[in-house]
C-alpha cells in the first residue's frame, strides 16, 4: 500500500488540528482500500456482519452527507446509499454497487463538506437538528473524527483478512 497520508501537525490552532485529523482519517480509509479489486472491496468481514470495505466507503459517504449537507447546511437528505426504505443499503447493497461510483460519491461529499464548512467558526450551529438537538460545527468535527476512527479500525481488520496488509 502506498501511504501518502499527511500527518496532522503537533501544534496548531483548534480548527486546524480538528480539520487535519479528520482529513488524516479520511485518507486512512482510502489507504485501506487502495489496490484492491472490486470483488475484494465487496468481501464481507465475518458472518453475520455485512460490513465490507466498499460498504464502509458508502457508509462514510452517507455520514459526510448527513452531517455536513443535512445538519450543518440545512439541505434535504438525498443520500443514494441509505434511505428510510433501505436503512442498511450502504452495507447491504454492495454486491451490485460500483466501486468507482461509491468512491466518486464519497469524494464529492468530502468536497462539499469542505465547501460548506470553510470559514465557519467552530461554534457555528448547524441549520438542522439531529435527534432533536442542535449541533455545533466543533461537535460535528469531533464526531466525524470518532466515526472515521471507529470504522478505520474495522477497515484494518477487513483489509488484513483480505490480503494480510496491516498498518496504522
Amino acid at each position: 500500500m502506498n501511504d501518502a497520508r499527511t500527518d496532522p501537525p503537533f501544534i496548531a490552532d483548534e480548527r486546524t488540528m480538528l480539520n487535519n485529523w479528520l482529513d488524516w482519517h479520511r485518507q486512512t480509509l482510502a489507504v485501506k482500500c487502495q489496490g484492491l479489486s472490486a470483488p475484494q472491496l465487496r468481501e464481507r468481514s465475518a458472518p453475520p456482519s455485512p460490513m465490507s470495505l466498499l460498504g464502509l466507503v458508502r457508509h462514510m459517504a452517507h455520514v459526510e452527507h448527513m452531517w455536513f449537507r443535512v445538519v450543518l447546511n440545512g439541505e434535504e437528505c438525498r443520500s443514494p446509499v441509505k434511505t428510510p426504505d433501505n436503512p442498511d443499503g450502504d452495507f447491504l447493497d454492495v454486491d451490485a454497487a460500483s466501486p468507482e461510483e461509491a468512491f466518486a460519491l464519497w469524494r464529492a461529499e468530502i468536497g462539499h463538506a469542505r465547501e460548506v464548512s470553510e470559514g465557519l467558526p467552530l461554534d457555528a450551529v448547524g441549520k438542522a437538528q439531529r435527534h432533536g438537538e442542535d449541533c455545533s460545527y466543533r461537535w460535528i468535527l469531533v464526531h466525524m473524527i470518532e466515526e472515521y476512527a471507529r470504522h478505520n479500525g474495522h477497515a484494518d481488520l477487513i483489509r488484513e483478512r483480505i490480503d494480510g496488509a496491516t498498518g496504522e
